[in-house]
């Protein structure tokens, strides 16, 4: 699936579905051609598996403003513990050394904004900034049952009626540099022992279940994009030769794609996965496509039709069964 279950053995990391990065977002706004909308979202199968999210994790979305492949600005996002008045939430955008750290840092654009777990999203508006973090119907599309039964499609979309927990938000393009191409990934870390530590990590769908042994994929989740090539590189490529019969050239062509695993988007470009990714891009048949180097090139599952005009776009959440 696409960055679900991102723990070894498809589990989430740390066993702890609050934890588990499941999407990451980069498109657009609907109504002004100078904005980017911005959407991280966590917690498959929500809420069956986790009911609130973390209050001891930093949700964070990084944005590499000059290609060196580190944060050069990020908005971090922190929740109140749940009691019964429910969850808040707290954005801080840090910038520089402090956009590097894992901690949330830097200016505080919204405080103690209230988590919408209902049906109806919540959007708050302020200097310039739209949020809006809740329950929300998952985007993601994929015949997961067809993937896992040598690609014998079923037909059937195996998140057609499932939920995530979204955070979505839109920020002036000025926020993010003069340079209309950024690079976009999401983080999860989580305080232990007094210490932050990175526990999901991920931008482009899809590469850890096709590409990481189980017993690597912690490190892979603690790790920083800037090292992904050094580290990755050699085992990918090993991947894409058994599954796709690529040579090494064409393997090492096709991961410069996707390693450092940073989402990249011109902003002057019309957004379409890999140039960013929209919730309507078919990011399975893509990856379909990679790893079996053209001999499978879709599921034939088509996008949600329940996705919302304007932000935060996320449909409305499914009943819980």
């Amino acid at each position: 699936m696409s960055h679900h279950l991102s723990g070894p053995n498809l589990r989430s990391p740390r066993g702890d579905a609050r934890l588990d990065l499941t999407d990451l977002f980069a498109f657009p706004a609907a109504d002004a051609s100078d904005r980017t909308v911005l959407i991280m979202n966590v917690n498959p199968y929500a809420p069956t598996r986790a009911a609130e999210f973390h209050p001891q994790a930093v949700y964070r979305i990084n944005i590499d403003s000059d290609g060196d492949h580190r944060a050069d600005v990020a908005y971090s996002f922190t929740f109140s513990a749940p009691g019964t008045g429910g969850q808040t939430v707290t954005v801080h955008r840090a910038t520089g050394t402090a956009a590097q750290r894992h901690e949330a840092a830097g200016d505080v654009l919204f405080s103690a904004v209230p988590v919408a777990f209902g049906d109806a999203p919540d959007v708050v508006e302020t200097d310039g900034y739209k949020l809006s973090v809740g329950l929300r119907s998952d985007p993601f599309f994929a015949d997961l049952e067809g993937i896992v039964n040598d690609f014998t499609w079923t037909g059937k979309d195996a998140m057609a009626e499932t939920n995530i927990f979204g955070i979505a938000l839109e920020v002036p393009d000025s926020d993010l540099g003069p340079d209309p191409t950024i690079g976009v990934w999401a983080r999860v870390s989580l305080r232990e022992g007094g210490r932050l530590l990175s526990v999901d990590r991920g931008a482009h769908p899809s590469l850890t279940a096709y590409f990481n042994q189980e017993e690597v994929k912690d490190a892979y989740n603690a790790g920083e994009p800037a090292d992904d090539w050094d580290t990755y590189r050699e085992d990918w490529t090993a991947v894409l030769q058994h599954a796709g019969d690529y040579t090494t050239e064409a393997a090492t062509e096709a991961l410069k794609l996707v390693l450092p695993d940073i989402l990249r988007y011109d902003r002057s470009r019309p957004a379409a996965y890999p140039n960013g990714r929209t919730l309507v891009d078919d990011v399975t048949s893509a990856r379909l496509t990679m790893v079996s180097g053209g001999k499978i090139t879709s599921d034939h599952i088509p996008p949600h039709a329940d996705l919302l005009p304007a932000f935060p776009h996320l449909g409305h959440p499914h009943p819980v069964k």
